[in-house]
This record gives structure tokens, sequence and C-alpha cells, in this order.
């Protein structure tokens, strides 16, 4: 009885990471969901009021002091509340951003990047389904933006604002084709902002100030992301959505509730990046890599509002009469895609912007893993067939030790009726029972643990193959064949309505569709090719099992279900034709069968 509550032990395991990966966190959201109402509610309900512009806050001194200015010091939403994204556009004059990927405009009062469209991308698989927009002007309810601008040492120095009106020297803003902005302080100072973008999401900011003036002057440049509302997340502790960045090498998250009690968090770098991540979208700033610099995550609401900010401040330049200072940065806006975060990585020397991708703890396998599928997607044009070539290449991976393993479960088979025997024999002598197994197990060599190995190799593999399938934007809307037309998403169909034929909409719980009736039946199958537990109370807990993963498994990426089918299918051809070797009967309870190689 060894083997068997080892066996149950490790499927207790992986019911637990199951039902924890589906299922731990609907009643937290559930409250986050119901929060997240009521504060819209009163928001439509209650008046904003107007907030002033405020300039950022100067160091006191050199080197120290404040970062740029607070959520809502530039974001001064109407006194009568959000408005409507076209209206908050109207309100500006802009420069408009016309990239092969991203589309939307720069608005010259506050030099921001408030409005990008990803144009590559839609809400939902329909054709005519809405671009993502992942930047939003401010006035608005859930508006998202960026800016990049300088904080002087000396507070009676004048530096451009969130209400500044810039000059700008061309219309369009493309690539190869980049947009100055001009703004003169009146009192010797003149700053420039000159955008361009890449052919991808990148921007880069090159902020220049030109003194005419007779005395030197200390600025520190900085940029921030301003983000309000919170927005609606997964809520899945596998994957991060809120603020992060990395600082010294090393990957720092903040999630938004976390932010809430904590404030304000300070960090310094130098080299790294900040921003703030959806599932599958990023805004970020990459200062200049071999600079130093502190940033910050702040919260703040204001009026009632959620306010998330990140930035950062260089340390002090000094421009002295008649002179100028430049510094370069860079703004990464757009999708997660990884062969673009990669390049950056590469090209622009950004510390570790692959992690801007939530591999998880096991990086060393969902990134492999993730590449693989890339490639053999590329060679077989669809990231199903691919899934599926893959299963057979980590099958043959671990051919051996699975051979080995089945070897041991149809031995252990051949031996049950023995068991039984024995079972009857000593009752309820319970040590003597366990005796006289472990000496059969040692005179047939025979070892009970072996048969658990399959699924502990299975696990990690089971989840690193979710993380993949969840996290990576590549697999978002990749279909497959049939019905399947977002491996990323659960099968549409279910049996509770005959597969669409009845005009009904089930409950999620009862949303059993095609792939997770195979899977059912392919782990039935496979489970009657293993020894059948002595105890009748563990045998019907045996038997439950594919019923009880059916129901798990449905509401999970049809991609991963897939894999389980297809594991399971080969696994099952395996394990046959060992125990046709063995001698051991299909479908018994154990009985040997005259054995066709001797040998094994």
């Amino acid at each position: 009885m060894t083997d068997q509550k080892n066996l149950l032990l490790f499927v207790g395991i992986t019911m637990v990471i199951l039902i924890g990966f589906e299922f731990l966190y609907v009643a937290p959201q559930r409250a986050r969901d119901e929060e997240q109402q009521a504060l819209q509610q009163a928001v439509d309900d209650a008046t904003l009021e107007a907030q002033p512009p405020a300039a950022p806050q100067a160091p006191s001194t050199a080197g120290g002091g404040e970062a740029p200015g607070l959520p809502g010091a530039t974001a001064t939403p109407g006194s009568d509340g959000a408005i409507s994204r076209d209206m908050a556009l109207a309100q500006a004059s802009r420069v408009t951003i016309a990239a092969p990927r991203v589309g939307g405009s720069i608005s010259l009062t506050g030099g921001r990047i408030d409005d990008l469209t990803l144009i590559d991308y839609n809400q939902t698989l329909e054709p005519d389904s809405p671009k993502i927009d992942l930047l939003l002007p401010v006035g608005t309810a859930d508006a998202y933006y960026a800016e990049f601008g300088w904080v002087p040492q000396d507070a009676s120095v004048a530096v451009p604002g969130g209400e500044t009106e810039w000059t700008a020297d061309a219309t369009v803003l493309a690539v190869d084709a980049p947009v100055n902005l001009s703004w003169d302080n009146g009192n010797g100072l003149r700053y420039v902002n000159r955008f361009e973008i890449d052919a991808d999401y990148m921007f880069t900011v090159t902020q220049r100030v030109e003194n005419s003036g007779n005395t030197p002057v200390t600025l520190y440049p900085y940029g921030l992301i301003s983000r309000s509302e919170t927005p609606e997340t997964l809520g899945f502790y596998i994957l991060h959505e809120g603020l992060l960045g990395v600082f010294n090498g090393t990957l720092d998250e903040q999630d938004y509730d976390d932010l809430q009690d904590s404030g304000t968090i300070n960090v310094s770098s130098t080299g790294g990046w900040i921003g703030i991540t959806d599932k599958y979208w990023l805004v970020a700033l990459v200062p200049d890599q071999a600079a130093p610099f502190s940033a910050r995550y702040v919260y703040n609401p204001r009026g009632g509002r959620d306010k998330y900010q990140v930035d950062y401040q260089r340390e002090a330049m000094v421009v002295q009469p008649g002179g100028s200072i430049e510094v370069t940065d860079h703004l990464f806006a757009g999708a997660k895609e990884v062969r673009v975060l990669d390049s950056y990585q590469n090209d622009l020397h950004i510390t570790n912007f692959d992690l801007a991708v939530d591999w998880g703890w096991f990086y060393f396998l969902t990134r492999p893993f993730f590449l693989v599928l890339h490639y053999l997607s590329g060679v077989l044009g669809n990231f199903g067939l691919a899934i599926l070539l893959f299963t057979v290449i980590i099958k043959l991976i671990f051919f051996p030790l699975a051979n080995k393993s089945y070897k041991s479960m149809s031995k252990m088979k051949k031996l049950q009726p023995k068991m039984v025997e024995m079972k009857e024999k000593y009752g309820d002598d319970k040590a003597k029972l366990q005796q006289e197994m472990m000496a059969l197990y040692k005179a047939e060599k025979v070892n009970p643990m072996s048969g658990c190995l399959p699924i502990i190799v299975q696990i990690p593999v089971f989840f690193a193959l979710y993380k993949v399938l969840f996290v990576s934007i590549e697999m978002r809307h990749a279909p497959f064949y049939g019905w399947i037309q977002d491996l990323s998403a659960p099968d549409p169909t279910t049996v509770f309505n005959l597969f669409g034929l009845i005009p009904w909409t089930p409950p999620d719980m009862l949303l059993i569709g095609v792939w997770p009736l195979i899977m059912g039946v392919t782990m039935w199958l496979q489970q009657k090719l293993n020894p059948t537990p002595p105890d009748p109370t563990q045998a019907k807990i045996m038997m439950m099992l594919p019923i009880v993963f059916t129901f798990i498994l449905a509401r999970f990426p049809a991609g991963l279900v897939i894999y389980w089918c297809w594991n399971n299918t080969l696994s099952i051809a395996q394990q046959w034709v060992i125990m046709r070797k063995m001698g051991v009967k299909i479908g018994d309870s154990g009985s040997a069968a005259k054995p066709t190689d001797k040998s094994s």
C-alpha cells in the first residue's frame, strides 16, 4: 500500500497546484471587482475638484531631494470630472504619431506622450474589434501617459510643466522623421525635447537646455509615467500586473494593493528601468544605462481616484552661460513581444529587459520552452502543432525514465493478486502486511516509488508550459484548428448546451468543452493501465480523478489541455507496449498473461 499512498500524495500535490491556479483567486478577485465598481460609481456620481498645475519640487541639495511631481501634479481633469477620450484629445494641439506598429499623438500642452494605440492588436478575436488603446490623455477617467522634463535646483528657475505650451517643428512623428518641441522660459533658458520612434515600440527622447543668460543653472533630468485608477487585473498569483523595474540587475515587482499600503517606495540604481505592466502590455522608462539615477513608485489618490506613478531622476547637470546640456533616454510603450524585448536588451544594452515578461521562478524552463515553441511554430506554421511536436520531444527526452517507471508499474500490476491475498491473509495486522509486502517487492525487484516518477516529471513541465501559454503575448489569439481560435483561452464549447445546439450559456463551472472531455477520457484510459489500489476507498478516489481533472482543466488554456491530451495518448501507447511485452493483460486487476518477452 505504500506505493499507492505515495501515488495519491503526488496526485494530491498536482490537484492542489491545479486548483490553486484556477480557483484560489476567485474570492479575492470578486471582492476587488466589487470594490472597483463601488469606486467607479462614486467617481461617476461626484465631480472632481480641479487640480492646479504644479511644477516638480526642487531638490534641497545637489544630488538629493524629491524626484518629479506626484501623481496628479500635472494631471488636471476638468472641473466637471472625467471627460471622453475624444474631448480630451481636442483640448490641446497635437503632433500625430504615425509609426508602423503604433498610432496616436503627443500633446503640445505639457509635451506628454498620452495617446497611443497598438495597431497590430485587437481587443477580441472579432476582425472589427477595436484596437488596444494603451495610453490615454489627461482628463479621461483612466489617464495614462509619460512625460519628460527638468527639476531645478533653484525653485525660482522656470521649467516646463504640465501646462506648458510647446512649439513643434513638425506635425507628424514617424520612423526617421523626428519632431522637436521647444519652449523658452523668457529668462535665458530654452528647452528642446526631441522625440524619435522606431519601427516597433521604443521612443527616444533627447532633452536639451540652452542657456543664453549670465548665470549657470543646475537642473535634474527626469521621466515619469502616470496612471489613473487601478486597472482590472486577473488576480492570478502566478502573474504580476502592476509596477515593476530592474535596479542594479535585480527585478523588483510591486502590486497595486501593496503600493497603496506603502505610499511611496524609493530605489536607486545605475542602469535598469522602471515601468507599469499589464498581462501583455508594458510602459517603461529606460534611462541612460551608464548613468546613476534615483527612482520611485508612488501611490497618491486625488479626488477619489487612485493615482499611480513611476519616475526617475538623474544626477544634477549644470548648464553654463552660453552653453547647453543634453540627455537622451527612452520610453517603451507596447506589447511584450519576446523578440522585441530581446532586441532592445541587446541593442540598447538594457539590463534584464526580458524580465518584463513574467517568466516566474521557473525561468530556466519557461523561457527555453517558449523559444522552442516559437521556433517550432515558425517551422510548422501553427502554435498548436508546435505544442504537439514539443510534447513528443519532451517524451523522447524522458523516455528512458518513463520506460523504467512503466516497467515497474507493470510488475506491480502483475503482483496485484498476491497483494490481495496478503491483505486477506493478514487482515488487520498492518505491520505484518507491510513487512510481507516489502519482502515481496524485494524478491520481485520492484520499486513502488518508481511509478510516481512520471507524475514528478510532469508537474514542472506542466507548470512551465502553463506559464508560457498564460503570459506570452505570442500565444494570444493564436489559432489551432476547428473551433479553437485562441490557444491561450479555454475551449469555448460545452457539452451542457450540446456544443452550441441549445441556445443557453451554462455557468462557468459547467463549461466543459470537447478537449477537456478528450483529456478526461485519456486520463481514464491511462488509469486503467495502472495497478488498481487494493484499498477500495483509494480505488474509488482514483476513479474520480479523471472527472475532477476534467472540470478543473476545462477553464485552462486550450493549448494546455491539448498538450495534456496528447501527452496522455503518448503515455498510453508507451505503457501499453511495455505491458504487452511483460505479459500483463490490459484492463484486468493484475493477473498475468503468458509473457511474450521473458527478458523483460
